[in-house]
């Protein structure tokens, strides 16, 4: 007997661990990446570049430079996601700045680091798009892109990571890109492959 997922909704609390839940691993994963001293894609992947190639403080770029994209999310998905992204950014902000000193690496294979971001951010990812949210930038418009188009988030995010590499090729080792360039594969990949809107009801 097939369930109506049309009618179901989440309650305040479930929407709340969720986003915590969710916000907790894409943090995780942004902090293995800066203790392997690699880049992702998307706006956390610029914030990255920028915090490695003037020291700053990479919580307080991501942060800012999502606050366009929220009018953008207001306007296009309304108030709710808007609401929801703008918590979820400031959440993974704070996370990733209290792990610094929380959960000291002095060592990681940056493939490691790698493999592990792709599949926690992934599944991060996975979780904030079912309880609408998103990590703001990219994530919003790849979103806005499979509602409307039925272009899945994950290759949308790709495309734009592949331009975001090239950049970094400028600035970081190759063989840094090279090991970013396989986390961001497998964090779209994840996304691509495991976010369908028929499989569950994002309300």
């Amino acid at each position: 007997m097939e369930t109506d997922l049309s009618s179901k909704r989440y309650t305040l609390f479930e929407d709340v661990q969720g986003l915590i839940i969710a916000s907790m691993q894409a943090a995780l994963g942004i902090h293995l990446l800066r203790a392997a001293g690699l880049v992702t894609g998307g706006t956390a992947g610029t914030a990255l570049i920028l915090s490695y190639a003037f020291d700053w403080n990479f919580s307080v770029v991501f942060f800012v430079m999502n606050i366009p994209f929220f009018a953008f999310a207001w306007m296009a998905r309304g108030p709710v996601f808007c609401l929801k992204s703008l918590i979820t950014v400031t959440f993974v902000s704070l996370m990733a700045e209290a792990l610094k000193p929380l959960l000291h690496i002095d060592s990681v294979h940056p493939g490691a680091a790698a493999v592990l971001f792709g599949v926690s951010a992934g599944v991060g990812l996975l979780g904030l798009f079912r309880h609408s949210g998103s990590l703001g930038g990219v994530s919003i418009v790849a979103l806005i892109l499979q509602d409307k188009f039925g272009f899945r988030a994950g290759w949308t995010q790709l495309t734009h990571d592949l331009v975001l590499f090239a950049i970094a090729l400028w600035l970081l080792p190759t063989d840094r890109v090279a090991w970013s360039l396989l986390g961001a594969v497998i964090l779209n990949a994840v996304i691509a492959f495991n976010h369908r809107r028929d499989w569950y009801v994002v309300t």
